[in-house]
């Protein structure tokens, strides 16, 4: 064993040298625990439908690689800081992408990291195996980062580093070497409750536990129409949502900007609203293709661009939301525009309403219409 206690050391100090921030080791048993939390989640219909639906292969690492002995668990810190934010205006009303969401994708940023770990380790051990996930893969990266003694994991269901909050990016690698596991954490949450008094759909119904279909970071991902009760709820978010992390005491000061590719581009990140309702699939992913928060395409992001500007009541745009209500191909974005025109208010917009009465044939976007023009009535 002493050759694999040097090879973990050799390990930790070549993960500082390419700039990991943080390195664990974690036992490759089953994570029975987590079993029967999915297994809950599950039968409470919690699950955003966006995981690996297969429970065994989310806690079992056997199925994932032959004779599994660790995972080694990394974590990358994000900025939580824009310098220099653009602010929006009347007539400029701006939208916003979530922290995970700025600068390159994380998904690429921490399989790079990954790679060079698994090239070391194969130089190292030519007969090495391994599989590395993130996010997306098969296992919890949370589950993962808490057994390797990343941080702890939070009520608002992120794990904490002491060092860098709750700003940071999961990853492992699942692998037949015998490394000794470190020790998790215990909570440091204690009775504070801010991050489940704070979320604005009540989505963390109990500390740990989240309904992902009440939660806006997954609702900002669907692609259908929003419903109704969280429209409201939404304000200017067009990806995700920060509320449970921005509350949360142990992320008071947290900022690293340790990583280039990280950085920030804030047209990008806080985004004009109005020029997204007429963007091109090639102009969409020209100007937003390399953040995370593209992934679902432009589609989930106009529908979120026009809800805020209902939030804003941003009067100049009801020309161009007309467009879109008229012109628009997407039922799902003509129907939201309606909703647009019926927050904003006033003549101009019954006028535009009562005009998509008599022309629109899709029932779901003629039923938004008919929704819009009560609104606008109730206010009479």
């Amino acid at each position: 064993m002493g050759m694999y206690r040097q090879l973990k050391q050799e390990l930790i100090d070549y993960s500082k040298q390419i700039n990991i921030d943080k390195i664990g080791f974690a036992a490759a048993d089953p994570f029975l625990e987590l079993k029967q939390k999915l297994q809950l989640q599950q039968e409470l219909g919690y699950a955003s439908g966006f995981e690996e639906k297969d429970i065994e292969k989310r806690t079992d690492p056997a199925l994932l690689l032959d004779q599994p002995r660790s995972i080694i668990a990394i974590a990358l810190a994000y900025p939580s800081k824009l310098e220099d934010a653009p602010k929006g205006k009347k007539g400029e009303r701006r939208g916003l992408f979530c922290r995970a969401s700025w600068g390159e994708d994380y998904h690429t940023v921490l399989r790079k990291k990954l790679h060079l770990l698994e090239q070391f380790l194969q130089e190292k051990l030519p007969d090495v195996q391994f599989k590395s996930m993130v996010d997306t893969g098969e296992l919890s990266d949370r589950a993962v980062a808490e057994r390797a003694g990343i941080g702890w994991s939070a009520k608002n269901c992120a794990i904490i580093t002491p060092e860098f909050g709750s700003y940071v990016y999961l990853g492992e690698m699942l692998t037949n070497v015998p490394f000794e596991p470190d020790t998790p954490m215990e909570s440091q949450c204690g009775k504070c409750t801010k991050c489940i008094d704070a979320c604005p759909t009540n989505a963390l119904v109990q500390g740990g536990q989240l309904n992902s279909q009440r939660c806006i970071a997954y609702l900002t991902q669907t692609k259908d129409f929003l419903p109704e009760a969280f429209r409201k709820h939404l304000g200017n978010r067009l990806y995700g949502c920060d509320t449970c992390q921005t509350v949360c005491p142990e992320n008071k000061g947290k900022h690293t900007l340790r990583h280039e590719e990280m950085k920030p581009d804030n047209e990008q990140v806080k985004p004009l609203l109005e020029p997204l309702l007429s963007m091109s699939n090639k102009e969409f992913k020209e100007r937003f293709g390399r953040m995370s928060g593209s992934w679902r395409g432009k589609k989930p992001i106009q529908r979120n661009a026009l809800i805020a500007l209902a939030h804003f009541k941003e009067e100049s745009s009801l020309p161009i939301l007309a467009e879109v209500l008229h012109g628009d191909p997407r039922p799902v974005i003509r129907g939201t525009a309606a909703y647009a025109i019926g927050q904003i208010g006033g003549a101009s917009a019954k006028e535009l309403l009562q005009k998509a009465k008599q022309e629109e044939k899709e029932e779901a976007v003629l039923d938004e219409v008919k929704k819009a023009i009560q609104s606008l009535q109730s206010v009479l």
